[in-house]
């Protein structure tokens, strides 16, 4: 029998060498979540927890330039996870705990800090693993991002209530697995006329840790 021209093999049969030829190890991988903890997925319903970055401090000054205004040494950041997607993509939490403890003011007339309060929890959180890692705050159903200040000062307790003027972004960073949020701008919204007329938050915290995970990993956005 005559040999078949070597044109006249099959397409399918080149094909199949063809896919043959391309290791198992060229197909893409099955991209992962955009938050993970000690290697593991972070879980929808998981419990986030990040004290103050140490030797830090949150602060809460008059304007964006000056250093006058209350200093907190103690800060907890605390939240619940509510969508972890693929990467590349955006996670979501409920922040239900922002606390300061331990603050001091240098405001002339101010003698002691009672109190620094973030009212109407709980707030959205978006976690952006783009360019820069962005983290972006927003008010909840309960009312938008305030903060009150209860002050003791030469003319008796004083009370002065902020709320968040424009957006309330920050950033993560997965060398320290922290957040950092520099000069969130609050505008004066009732309170006594001896407050400040605006407030400009900044704090740094981490390691963020998924404290419902066994050892409390620390957190990375991928």
């Amino acid at each position: 029998m005559r040999a078949l021209p070597r044109w006249t093999v099959p397409a399918a049969l080149a094909a199949l060498a063809l896919a043959t030829a391309v290791p198992a190890s060229a197909a893409p991988a099955d991209a992962g979540p955009v938050l993970t903890a000690g290697g593991s997925a972070v879980a929808v319903g998981d419990a986030l927890a990040a004290p103050l970055a140490a030797g830090t401090s949150a602060t809460f000054y008059s304007t964006a330039t000056s250093t006058t205004g209350v200093t907190c040494a103690t800060s907890q950041y605390s939240a619940t996870v509510l969508t972890n997607p693929a990467a590349p993509g955006v996670a979501t939490e409920s922040l239900t705990g922002l606390t300061f403890d331990s603050c001091t003011a240098n405001v002339t007339g101010v003698t002691s800090v009672q109190s620094l309060t973030v009212d109407t929890l709980p707030y959205g959180v978006s976690v952006d693993d783009g360019t820069g890692l962005p983290v972006t705050l927003t008010g909840g159903s309960t009312g938008p991002i305030q903060a009150t200040a209860v002050l003791d000062s030469w003319f008796g307790t004083i009370t002065c209530t902020y709320q968040l003027s424009g957006a309330f972004t920050g950033s993560a960073d997965n060398g320290s697995n922290g957040l950092t949020f520099t000069n969130e701008h609050f505008a004066k919204s009732g309170g006594s006329g001896l407050c400040p007329a605006d407030g400009y938050f900044s704090a740094g915290y981490g390691p963020v840790t998924d404290t419902s995970q066994s050892g409390a990993p620390a957190v990375t956005v991928n």
